[in-house]
């Protein structure tokens, strides 16, 4: 996929790799960018810089997804690119955590997606084409030790990509799941412990995390990695899980992160 003169929105897009994308989507050529967060002077902010349209938007919330597409599409047309990006860490901790964190992570890093697609296909079906860009994490394909339900939710977001592009690959759909590791980010700024130590010894800039998807869009990759040991993580994990399964819990053990 190619940007230039496409309509796009992305979801988290005041901060982090939201606002990088909105940037570097503006800076392809797009002709219109939806920067939709639930911050919304955040979001007017990343508009006005690159001439965009701002809809304050709560991802945990159907009714707002739907009208963020209605909105969207009234101001510029036919929506050929959305980014359902928006993602929380959640808290860290497993079976103790309690269920109305575990249900607010959910909403948002699972739900929002669903909400996406069900309000955006009608349109890009009836015209047979369009794409779908979700950002998942890299520990939807391997996981995020002390943290269940980030790495759960972040599976789900896997699973429901992959979902979409069998269902719907046929039909004009693309669909790509970005699968960053550590990323400098407030989300990773705020990470303490353990597992922000170890992911911000190789993390990289939003801006890097950016030009990595507009190659695979370009290529209509469906995993975009930005980390290239993910790949490799990934395979050793599909080709000897137990010895995975040991790695990680040597790497739990080394960093001293606990359940």
């Amino acid at each position: 996929m190619q940007l230039t003169d496409k309509v796009v929105v992305v979801t988290g897009g005041a901060n982090g790799i939201g606002r990088a994308l909105c940037l570097r989507f503006a800076a392809e050529g797009t002709r219109g960018v939806v920067v939709a967060d639930v911050d919304p002077e955040g979001a007017r902010q990343v508009a006005g810089r690159i001439g965009g349209l701002a809809i304050p938007t709560d991802v945990r919330q159907e009714a707002d997804v739907v009208r963020l597409v209605d909105k969207a599409t009234a101001a510029f047309g036919p929506i050929d690119l959305f980014c359902s990006n928006a993602g929380i860490a959640g808290e860290p901790g497993g079976v103790n955590v309690a269920n109305d964190a575990w249900q607010r992570i959910w909403d948002v890093n699972v739900m929002a997606h669903v909400y996406a697609a069900r309000a955006v296909l009608p349109q890009m079906l009836a015209r047979g084409q369009g794409y779908l860009l979700q950002t998942a994490s890299a520990a939807g394909l391997l996981t995020q030790i002390g943290a269940a339900p980030y790495s759960v939710t972040k599976h789900a977001a896997v699973a429901f990509a992959e979902w979409l592009a069998i269902t719907y690959g046929d039909r004009g759909i693309k669909v790509s799941c970005l699968c960053p590791q550590g990323v400098n980010t407030n989300m990773l700024l705020h990470e303490t412990g353990g597992i922000g130590d170890m992911l911000r010894q190789e993390a990289i800039e939003p801006q890097a995390v950016a030009d990595s998807v507009i190659a695979g869009l370009a290529e209509e990759h469906f995993l975009i990695l930005p980390h290239p040991r993910v790949t490799e993580y990934f395979r050793r994990k599909a080709t000897d899980y137990e010895r995975w399964l040991g790695g990680m819990r040597r790497l739990k053990h080394k960093w001293g992160l606990t359940d």
